[in-house]
């Protein structure tokens, strides 16, 4: 497997709770890799980690062969935060325009990149009068206008209706077809077939890491929702025996 992301024994403690238990795992490059869990199971701590802004307590991340958070590594990566970061006192089209700028991308790309996540409409609006779901997704065009060689998003599709996530899946698709890899965070199951492959992940610990066909095959259920919870059932035995 060709990696772009190579992940091994990490540990991250917050306080003193430990958020990862010594997790392993490799991401291949172009493709679509669903990081699922419930809220609390160190999603975000691991995306992080990935794009190297989390202090670890140990183990590795190499982010296409180098360390993760490395200056060589800042322009081939592009980032979505749960809380969008953008600025409010800016349009959706100044906000793209301003993060083209640093990286020596054309207004045009900019605006392509509005336009492509469903925001044409309101790209002259102030990002502080547009909702949750509309800031979100200006946060995501400015994540994508590098056309970045790693693309990490984290719960992208959160508060959009059902006819827009469509439309931003295969966005992702399309970009993971033209060569990005793209990583997504979700507590959605029902999104979890749209992926290469699945990182199952549940207090700290990798419960799967398969395409989606192996983790419905090895929990002997074609139900997503159902499978994790077998696959969860199956861990507890195992620590208890």
């Amino acid at each position: 497997m060709n990696s772009a992301v190579e992940v091994r024994d990490l540990v991250v403690h917050r306080g003193a709770n430990r958020v990862l238990n010594g997790l392993t795992c490799a991401i291949e490059a172009g493709s679509v890799t669903g990081l699922l869990g419930p809220s609390g199971s160190g999603k975000t701590t691991l995306l992080r980690s990935i794009v190297g802004v989390q202090k670890i307590r140990s183990g590795e991340v190499r982010v296409f062969g180098e360390p993760a958070g490395s200056p060589p590594l800042r322009r081939r990566i592009g980032y979505l935060t749960q809380a969008p970061s953008v600025y409010a006192d800016l349009t959706v089209r100044e906000n793209a325009r301003y993060f083209a700028s640093l990286f020596g991308v054309s207004s045009g790309e900019a605006d392509r990149s509005v336009s492509d996540v469903g925001l044409a409409s309101a790209a002259g609006q102030l990002v502080g009068t547009l909702s949750g779901g509309q800031r979100a997704r200006a946060s995501l065009a400015c994540a994508m206008v590098s056309h970045p060689d790693l693309l990490v998003l984290d719960e992208p599709t959160v508060g959009q209706d059902p006819v827009l996530r469509n439309e931003l899946w295969d966005q992702f698709r399309g970009l993971a077809a033209a060569g990005t890899t793209i990583i997504v965070s979700s507590h959605v199951m029902d999104e979890a077939g749209r992926c290469d492959r699945l990182l199952l992940i549940r207090a700290g610990d990798l419960i799967a890491d398969d395409t989606p066909a192996a983790v419905r095959t090895a929990a002997g259920t074609d139900d997503l929702d159902e499978a994790f919870l077998r696959l969860v059932l199956a861990r507890e035995e195992q620590k208890v025996a």
